[in-house]
């Protein structure tokens, strides 16, 4: 053991009553507080947005195609899967499915009820697995090539709403171009919840060929393709090499692009996290100085006897610089602990419950990875560390003639 670390460790102790080990235990206490919070607040925001973004990008898939007229109408414009489409789609790296679907507005009506919904058609290729997660009730609807289904699935809140269940009929009204309503009678097969709102108010699940039925399209038209992809991560790099190689008639846009509130929303959360960092980090950090000045005060005496013995400067501020050290590493553990324990706990049991209608998700979400809890330790050990520099330059001009009479 090098002198510097021997004096440190006989000179300073946690468990004397004086002041300067009240201010190391209020110390460790801050260190490990803004450990724990950072953790917390981290994987928190981590885990809300992505299961957030889990949900979005579950609906409205990663990637959508469609005729390039941007109108404002939940209705599209059709447009041919043709030869060229598919070799695009099948060519492109990344791309894992595609499916195509269209959208038409319609009215539930009920004996008792009444309720503007938007009918979303859906093929024999569509991609299930998101919403068998989300069913609460029934199944999903099978379609079959060549025939139209009258099976359908609503949300939760649009049964609730209605008074429907499955297995009931319900009846949806349409206005064509010529603005006569007509009817179509349907059948609830399940029924589902996703937990957000501006898609589960408003979407009913039904046959492909119905929408086309409908709107007097052809066959082989759709008024969307839905584009699954292997990363979502890549979800821009895919969507860019799609738009310039789709035909010109067309356009294609990413979730984020097609639901912009919800990760505009999403991305201020980022400010919160940064906010939060900052705080925890200048709150520990000043009380670490703190502390490290009081003791400097504290033992004044001590630094002119050390430094009279012939101690350079150096010497004695790494005396001091070792306890410090010790503090910072003992708080961070227990911060740790702390910090991941709960994480783990709220993950594996929910402990922590939420509004679904508020926030979208009935617990705290938890993401928290091994990478984060690395680079939050180090970084922020890193920066307290250069803060500690600070209190320790007083030491240089602590002269032992005055400071060995101080009291």
């Amino acid at each position: 053991m090098s002198g510097s670390k021997f004096i440190s460790s006989r000179l300073f102790s946690l468990s004397k009553d004086n002041l300067s080990s009240t201010v190391m235990r209020l110390a460790v206490t801050s260190v490990a507080l803004a450990i724990t919070v950072m953790l917390i607040s981290l994987a928190v925001v981590v885990g809300f947005k992505n299961q957030i973004r889990d949900k979005v990008v579950g609906f409205v898939a990663p990637i959508h195609i469609q005729a390039l007229d941007r109108n404002e109408s939940y209705e599209e414009q059709p447009f041919v899967i043709d030869e060229r489409l598919k070799s695009c789609l099948d060519h492109t790296q990344g791309i894992r499915h595609y499916q195509q679907v269209a959208n038409k507005a319609g009215i539930i009506k009920t004996d008792e009820e009444i309720q503007g919904v938007v009918m979303k058609g859906v093929g024999v290729d569509y991609d299930w697995n998101y919403f068998k997660d989300c069913l609460v009730d029934g199944e999903v609807p099978q379609y079959t090539v060549g025939e139209r289904s009258n099976d359908v699935m609503l949300s939760k809140n649009i049964a609730d709403k209605m008074l429907l269940g499955v297995g009931d009929a319900v009846r949806v009204w349409f206005i064509d171009e010529d603005m006569q309503a007509r009817g179509r009678k349907f059948n609830v097969t399940g029924i589902f919840t996703t937990g957000l709102s501006e898609f589960d108010e408003r979407y009913v699940f039904c046959d492909l060929n119905q929408i086309r039925k409908l709107n007097h399209w052809n066959d082989d038209e759709a008024g969307i393709v839905e584009v699954w992809i292997d990363n979502t991560d890549q979800m821009d790099a895919v969507n860019q090499t799609l738009y310039f190689n789709i035909p010109g008639t067309l356009a294609s846009y990413t979730a984020r692009e097609s639901n912009p509130q919800i990760f505009d929303w999403l991305a201020l959360l980022d400010t919160n996290v940064w906010l939060i960092l900052v705080l925890m980090f200048l709150v520990a950090g000043i009380t670490v100085i703190s502390m490290l000045l009081i003791i400097i005060i504290e033992k004044t005496s001590t630094i002119g006897l050390l430094k009279a013995m012939g101690a350079s400067d150096r010497f004695v501020r790494k005396v001091f610089l070792y306890r410090s050290i010790r503090i910072l590493l003992i708080g961070m553990v227990i911060g740790n602990v702390l910090g991941i324990g709960f994480c783990l706990l709220q993950q594996y049991t929910g402990l922590i419950h939420l509004n679904p209608e508020t926030y979208y998700l009935s617990a705290v979400p938890i993401e928290l990875h091994l990478s984060t809890v690395v680079v939050l330790n180090l970084g922020t050990f890193f920066l307290w560390m250069l803060m500690l520099l600070i209190p320790t330059s007083i030491i240089n001009r602590i002269r032992p003639s005055k400071s060995i009479r101080f009291e």
